[in-house]
């Protein structure tokens, strides 16, 4: 289960009341043997039944997105970007922190009261769950310097046009990997101008890395682009096609 703690100065914890909730592993069980009935009285065929778990899909990427307005009321944006981002499984650095993770008993431990004013300027999401609505966790951190979004499913071109907010402080971003980013997408970059290293590397969507890449160094230059070899993706003309076939003469 997730839970979140805080050291006491007697060495023992106090829990946070409300931020998580227990699962009971026998319930989990009960409704693991019941889906297969509730499927059978349910549905008639199998497009019914991909149509239903797909919207239990979303549903359950819209729950884990959803803004934790009451933990930044009580802890302000620091804590609660950085509750959000351990809660889907990444990982946060506050200034002059070590680096801080879930772990299996659940959520890293944090000293709330004393991180309250201390700015979180790394943030490591590879691979989470986080999408469009889940932004609005890490937009009010204004003073974070590196955001990782590696092979995030949910990451789309929308997204990216939101992150102009980060513009003043954002130095670093990592794209690479995201099935659904476009070029359409990281042409909103352009807001970025602070940016000192963006990795679009492995983007799927992207139709011509090479010449994107290229483009983006232009939009950005001051920015290390990685990604691409620049003549990855760029079309051959005939001539060129003629002269690296296999046994084409040699020009003198």
């Amino acid at each position: 289960s997730l839970s979140l703690v805080t050291p006491v100065w007697n060495r023992g914890t106090s829990g946070i009341r409300g931020l998580s909730k227990a699962v009971d592993p026998e319930g989990s069980q009960r409704k693991g043997r019941t889906l297969l009935q509730f499927l059978t009285d349910r549905f008639y065929d199998v497009e019914a039944v991909r149509e239903y778990l797909l919207r239990k899909q979303v549903l359950k990427v819209q729950k884990k997105n959803r803004s934790v307005t009451y933990i930044k009321e009580r802890y302000g944006p620091y804590v609660a970007g950085a509750y959000f981002v351990l809660k889907l499984g990444g990982s946060v650095k506050f200034r002059d922190r070590e680096w801080m993770r879930a772990d299996e008993r659940g959520l890293s431990s944090l000293e709330f009261r004393k991180l309250q004013e201390v700015p979180l300027e790394a943030v490591d999401a590879s691979g989470c769950a986080i999408n469009y609505q889940g932004l609005d966790n890490l937009l009010a951190l204004k003073e974070l310097q590196s955001l990782s979004l590696r092979r995030c499913p949910h990451l789309d071109d929308w997204c990216l046009g939101r992150l102009y907010q980060l513009a003043d402080s954002l130095q670093e971003l990592s794209l690479a990997g995201c099935p659904r980013i476009s070029e359409r997408g990281l042409a909103c970059l352009h807001h970025l101008q602070n940016l000192r290293r963006l990795d679009i590397s492995d983007l799927p969507a992207v139709s011509n890395p090479g010449l994107t890449q290229i483009l983006v160094e232009e939009m950005l230059p001051h920015c290390e682009v990685l990604g691409a070899d620049w003549a990855q993706g760029l079309k051959v003309g005939p001539e060129e096609q003629s002269q690296d076939a296999p046994g084409s003469p040699i020009p003198a």
